[in-house]
């Protein structure tokens, strides 16, 4: 046995192998053709749940874990360490086919997300972006892109547009959004309205890995693993433009 394989597999490992398989099922699932719509978005959401909480269990025994689509249970509020994932991160838009969809793989330690994966099937060649390998970016130039919800669009986003003259994009998931800013295809991520733990833990830890700001809209640090997991709100943008946006929306 070669000293490769005698290497433990790292937490930031096991949650980019595990977001890139679940990515893998997802899309084979699609290309089948056997569902479609919600049900090809339910029937993804089981398969890829399945896959993510045998092998969470099997690789980390000890850990909690907190997914979306399994029964929650109070077990993990004595935990230290606790995965928190969704499988499909836009259910709809895996349903109707679009690109902006993701699988969310992270980790909360001691109520802070320490580290994650968030894949990105939809984009070609399947993006996996991680918080151990941070992209470099380019400066920002010109007029700074907001996304936001296409379906929910944040009243929040239209006061901290006009403050600092941002264009709103509307977009789909949460994780497609937060990695378009982490990407450098976006600025800045403002979400209220409504999302739980499982929606932003992988891509904050993704984004402060890369050095951005990740804030409740009133400037507060995110919490995980609480026993009410409902995090309705977040502020995910670069460093320099956190300040001017959460004095426009306070």
């Amino acid at each position: 046995m070669t000293d490769i394989e005698q290497q433990p597999e790292t937490d930031d490992d096991l949650a980019a192998r595990l977001a890139y398989e679940a990515g893998e099922l997802l899309l084979a699932l699609r290309e089948q053709g056997e569902f479609s719509g919600r049900a090809l978005g339910d029937e993804g959401d089981r398969r890829a749940n399945a896959l993510l909480m045998a092998a969470l269990r099997d690789a980390r025994p000890d850990d909690g874990i907190l997914s979306e689509e399994t029964r929650d249970t109070p077990e993990r509020l004595g935990k230290r360490r606790v995965w928190i994932v969704d499988p499909v991160d836009g259910t709809r838009e895996y349903g109707e086919g679009r690109p902006d969809w993701a699988v969310h793989v992270g980790l909360a330690v001691d109520g802070v997300a320490s580290l994650g994966a968030v894949a990105l099937p939809g984009m070609a060649g399947q993006r996996v972006l991680r918080s151990d390998q941070p992209l470099l970016r380019d400066p920002t130039t010109g007029r700074p892109r907001m996304v936001v919800s296409r379906s929910r669009p944040p009243v929040e986003a239209d006061k901290a547009a006009a403050a600092i003259d941002a264009e709103i994009v509307p977009m789909g998931s949460a994780g497609a959004k937060a990695m378009a800013v982490v990407r450098g295809a976006a600025e800045i991520y403002l979400h209220s309205g409504g999302q739980h733990e499982w929606d932003s833990c992988a891509p904050v830890a993704v984004a402060l890995g890369h050095g951005l700001h990740c804030s409740r809209l009133d400037g507060s640090p995110l919490r995980y693993n609480a026993r009410d997991t409902y995090l309705p709100d977040l502020l995910i943008c670069r460093p320099e433009l956190a300040g001017p946006i959460l004095d426009a929306i306070a």
